[in-house]
């Protein structure tokens, strides 16, 4: 009898959005519509599936600012910069020629992109060549590579970012994938996760357990850039004691390297 091949890898982009609130660092999070067939009802960061457009080569030479990442990351950035602006209406570009990124005023007037953009009927390169915008793609760093464990009906190849948001930008939900959204310090989230507030996938908690470590935007965009990436697909250990056991890598630098079963999903 032959060995069921794992599902295909949908290479994904998700994008950590941070700023210096009141009380300290606070990252942008989306509640997932409950008809979403993934994390549905969860709070996560913006982010989803690469678009064609977004490999588009004529995007880098002409409407991009370089990142400091590997070429390969490229797509990812793009897709990272589209889907923070369809979910969260929060935009990372610039007027070309200018060195700021776009105000609130600015970003909001391209809002009427967010749809066409999601729907697939547009692309970042039309937006850019009708606007006359370039993405600011140096202001993105990478966080965090995880990848969907082989025995998952669904998986996912995801890049997770991370990024100052645009000075006076906001956020709001786009209502159709996501219902709420709020900006929360990364413990406060991990605290109404435990206590049944909010419901947080075990993914996206490990980033807020990395995320919390920095008290400010500096410290995390730092922390970001001297950490080296570590891949990570989790591992299921049946033979834990207890329970199984849902093991990562100790050097992916999440302090812990394996979570009981019973409370990853909640």
């Amino acid at each position: 009898m032959s060995e069921t091949k794992p599902a295909a890898l949908r290479p994904s982009s998700t994008v950590l959005l941070v700023r210096d609130g009141a009380t300290g660092l606070e990252v942008f999070m989306v509640k997932r519509h409950h008809a979403i067939d993934f994390a549905s009802g969860a709070m996560v960061f913006p982010g989803g599936k690469l678009a064609e457009g977004d490999s588009d080569p004529v995007l880098m030479g002409r409407h991009a600012r370089p990142g400091k990442f590997a070429p390969h990351l490229t797509p990812f950035a793009f897709a990272a910069i589209r889907e923070a602006f369809e979910e969260s209406g929060l935009l990372l570009a610039r007027q070309k020629g200018q060195s700021r990124l776009l105000s609130a005023e600015q970003a909001s007037a391209l809002g009427h992109w967010r749809d066409p953009l999601n729907r697939g009927e547009k692309t970042l390169r039309d937006m850019a060549e009708a606007e006359g915008i370039d993405f600011a793609l140096d202001t993105l760093v990478p966080f965090a590579h995880w990848i969907t464990p082989e025995t998952m009906p669904k998986r996912f190849d995801t890049w997770f970012f991370l990024a100052a948001a645009p000075e006076g930008q906001i956020g709001a939900h786009d209502g159709g994938e996501s219902v709420d959204s709020a900006w929360l310090g990364p413990q406060a989230a991990l605290d109404d996760w435990e206590a049944q507030r909010r419901t947080i996938v075990f993914a996206t908690r490990m980033q807020l357990v990395k995320l919390a470590r920095a008290s400010n935007v500096g410290a995390a965009l730092a922390m970001a850039e001297q950490e080296p990436i570590v891949d990570v697909m989790p591992v299921l250990d049946r033979n834990a004691p207890g329970e199984p056991h849902l093991r990562i890598p100790a050097e992916a630098g999440y302090g812990v390297t394996g979570v009981p079963l019973s409370r990853v999903g909640m």
